[in-house]
């Protein structure tokens, strides 16, 4: 079971976006039999399936807070990989997973993906 996901650009986050080398072509979500594996231009996320405790969906983003690179929320040290401020999965994780650094060294409790169908996202995570 390889299932992809894409993210839904809307067209102000297209700019900051590309700029980072953050484009439809790079930037998805796959699950996999055992894992779920995010590529937002070049950063990525890696986590067993068995590691995601709960997930919502969610929305209502500011532009400023969540266009252009991941952002790394300072409460609670989430990232979120946003190409809309509209609708999104937020995925909790039961260990925290490395996402934005390229040290690997800050590690996340949680992911939010501005995927177009979260629904469909939540259905094959759960």
């Amino acid at each position: 079971m390889n299932r992809r996901f894409e993210f839904a650009f809307a067209p102000a986050y297209r700019l900051p976006a590309l700029i980072l080398g953050i484009r439809p072509r790079t930037a998805h979500v796959t699950v996999t039999a055992d894992e779920l594996r995010v590529r937002f231009g070049p950063w990525r996320l890696v986590t067993p399936l068995t590691n995601i405790a709960t997930t919502e969906i969610t929305g209502n983003f500011g532009w400023l807070k969540t266009a252009g690179p991941p952002h790394l929320s300072f409460a609670d040290r989430g990232v979120t990989f946003a190409t809309n401020g509209e609708r999104a999965l937020c995925v909790r994780f039961l260990e925290p997973v490395a996402g934005i650094d390229p040290t690997r060294t800050i590690k996340h409790p949680g992911a939010t993906l501005t995927v177009a169908d979260p629904e469909s996202l939540q259905r094959a995570l759960a």
